[in-house]
């Protein structure tokens, strides 16, 4: 064997062993993955079922259960940071990702429902925001928008934010968008009550508040 073709042989053969590293360690990775977002599925399935039993209970004693209808707030907030990450990992389009989607906005809904019933009946005045958007690529500052609202939702953890993919096939979210009013301009938002379109700066969105909304809401420090 020429030293030529020894040499070839060789090189062939550390070809091939780091074609094969590369791929067990793409298929580890892959299946580690799909491991997490398993697990991440099947917890928003728990959180799902726990919020709609916690709404269940609040609705039989609105007044008595008004303050700790707060806590609702950082459990739908975690389940859709949760529903974030599986999102960004599937794509928008995946099946179980619009399959939790829909059961995340059913439950939002459910949220703003009681949080309405609660107001009415507790005489309270909750800052509300209805936050639409769309994935279908027609809205360029939804992004944007979506990192405006989480920073107020941090800051003032008493204003309960909703989102909502405008595009889900949803009978419920579809009904919403019916009684509402709200238009396919995108981002449109909610902000108890009032309509407001598109995005330029978080000031800008600010000023959308009620005079005094945000400062009477409780502020992280």
């Amino acid at each position: 064997m020429s030293l030529f073709t020894r040499n070839l042989l060789i090189a062939l053969g550390i070809s091939i062993v780091l074609v094969g590293t590369v791929a067990l360690a793409i298929t580890y990775l892959n299946n580690t993955r799909l491991e997490n977002i398993s697990t991440i599925a099947d917890q928003i399935a728990i959180d799902t079922l726990s919020l709609d039993t916690q709404f269940s209970l609040l609705e039989t004693a609105p007044c008595e259960s008004a303050t700790s209808s707060a806590t609702l707030i950082s459990s739908l907030t975690d389940l859709g940071n949760r529903l974030a990450y599986t999102e960004n990992q599937l794509g928008s389009d995946n099946s179980q990702v619009v399959r939790l989607k829909q059961q995340y906005s059913l439950l939002e809904i459910r949220d703003y429902l009681i949080t309405k019933q609660l107001a009415a009946a507790c005489k309270t005045k909750p800052v509300t925001v209805l936050y639409f958007y769309s994935n279908a690529g027609d809205c360029s500052d939804c992004d944007k928008a979506g990192y405006a609202l989480s920073y107020l939702r941090k800051t003032y953890p008493s204003i309960r934010v909703y989102s909502f993919d405008y595009n889900l096939d949803l009978g419920a979210l579809k009904t919403l968008i019916g009684i509402s009013k709200v238009k396919d301009t995108f981002p449109a938002f909610i902000i108890n009550g009032t309509h407001y379109y598109g995005f330029t700066t978080l000031e800008d969105l600010e000023k959308q508040f009620p005079k005094g909304a945000l400062s009477t809401t409780t502020q992280n420090k």
